[in-house]
C-alpha cells in the first residue's frame, strides 16, 4: 500500500488538487480531504461536487460509500474528513452508510462512528499539529504504482512540498548499536525505489525483532510527497508494533520540508547519533 500526502494552507489549492486527482482517475475511494474547519470541508464538498459530478455526493445525491467522518483529538477538537475512504482511513464503522456531505457535516445521526477497538485513528492523530496549525491534507492510498505516481506528481505541484529534483540514487544502509537498528539514507526518498528501499529495510529490522529504529536523514536532497507519506506510515507501522522510530540529523532541505508541514513538531528528532542512541539508552 502507498501513502501520498499533501499539506495544503489554502482551500483553493487543496480544491484544485482534489479536482485534478480526480482528472487523472485516481479512484475516489482512495482520497481522503482532512480539515478542522467544517466551513473548509463544507466548501470543498459543495464545489468539487459542483464541478465533477457530484464527488461529494452534492450535486446529484449521496453516492454510495461517500462518507463525512468526524473524530475528536484530545486538544485539537473534531477534524472532519471527506470522501469515499474517509471510513477506512480512518477506522471507522459503517463505511457503507453513505454519510452525506450537505447543508450540515458530521450530524449525530450520520456521521461514522469510531469501533469500540478503534485506535483513535492514529493516522489522523499524527497529523494534529499540522491540523492545529491550520493546515489541511490530501491523504492518498493505493496499491497502485502508477496511481500513487499519478498522485504524487499533483500534489508535489499543489501542495506544500519542495520544489525541484535530486538526480542522486538513493542508498540505504544499516547497522546495530545494541538493540537500536540505525539505518542510514542517502539521496532521495520519492515515489517508487527510495520508498520501497526505506520500508524494506525498517521491515527487516522488525522482523528480527529490532523495534527501535533510527533513521538517519543528512544524506537526503529530497523528500516528495509519496516519502512524505512513506515517513509518516513507517512511523505509525513502528509504533503500532510497540516500537520507536526517530530521525536524526536531517538535512537543511528535510528540515525546512518538516517545518513547512509542521511535522517536525510530531517526529522525534534528534541533533546527532550519539544523543539518539542516547535518548533511546543505547551505548554510542
Amino acid at each position: 500500500m502507498e501513502t501520498v500526502i499533501g499539506v495544503f494552507s489554502s482551500r483553493e489549492r487543496a480544491e484544485e488538487a482534489v479536482g485534478a486527482l480526480l482528472k487523472q482517475h485516481v479512484p475516489e475511494d482512495a482520497i481522503v480531504f482532512l480539515s478542522r474547519s467544517e466551513s473548509e470541508a463544507k466548501t470543498v464538498g459543495k464545489q468539487l461536487g459542483a464541478s465533477l459530478g457530484g464527488f461529494m455526493g452534492l450535486a446529484t445525491g449521496a453516492s454510495a460509500g461517500v462518507a463525512a467522518a468526524t473524530l475528536l483529538i484530545p486538544g485539537i477538537g473534531p477534524v472532519f474528513a471527506l470522501g469515499f475512504g474517509a471510513a477506512a482511513l480512518l477506522g471507522l464503522a459503517g463505511a457503507g452508510t453513505g454519510a452525506a456531505v450537505g447543508g450540515k457535516i458530521a450530524d449525530s445521526d450520520k456521521a461514522l462512528k469510531p469501533t469500540p477497538d478503534a485506535k483513535a485513528a492514529e493516522d489522523v492523530a499524527f497529523f494534529h499539529e499540522v491540523l492545529k496549525a491550520g493546515r489541511s491534507l490530501i491523504v492518498v492510498r493505493t496499491d497502485s504504482a502508477e496511481t500513487a505516481t499519478n498522485a504524487c506528481s499533483i500534489l508535489d505541484r499543489l501542495g506544500m512540498g519542495l520544489r525541484g529534483q535530486v538526480p542522486v540514487k538513493t542508498q540505504v544502509s544499516g547497522r546495530e548499536v545494541d538493540d537500536v537498528s540505525v539505518i542510514e539514507v542517502s539521496g532521495r526518498i520519492t515515489i517508487g525505489d527510495g520508498s520501497v528501499a526505506v520500508r524494506e529495510r525498517i521491515s527487516q529490522a522488525l522482523e528480527k525483532g529490532i523495534k527501535k529504529i533510527l533513521l538517519d536523514l543528512h544524506g537526503v536532497g529530497y523528500v516528495d510527497s509519496s516519502g512524505l507519506g512513506e515517513l509518516v506510515r513507517t512511523y505509525t507501522s513502528v509504533r503500532g508494533q510497540g516500537g520507536q522510530m526517530k530521525l536524526v540529523n536531517p538535512s537543511q532541505r528535510v528540515k525546512d520540508l518538516l517545518q513547512m508541514t509542521r511535522l517536525s513538531a510530531v517526529f522525534d528528532i534528534q541533533s546527532d547519533e550519539a544523543s539518539a542512541l542516547q535518548s533511546f539508552g543505547a551505548r554510542r
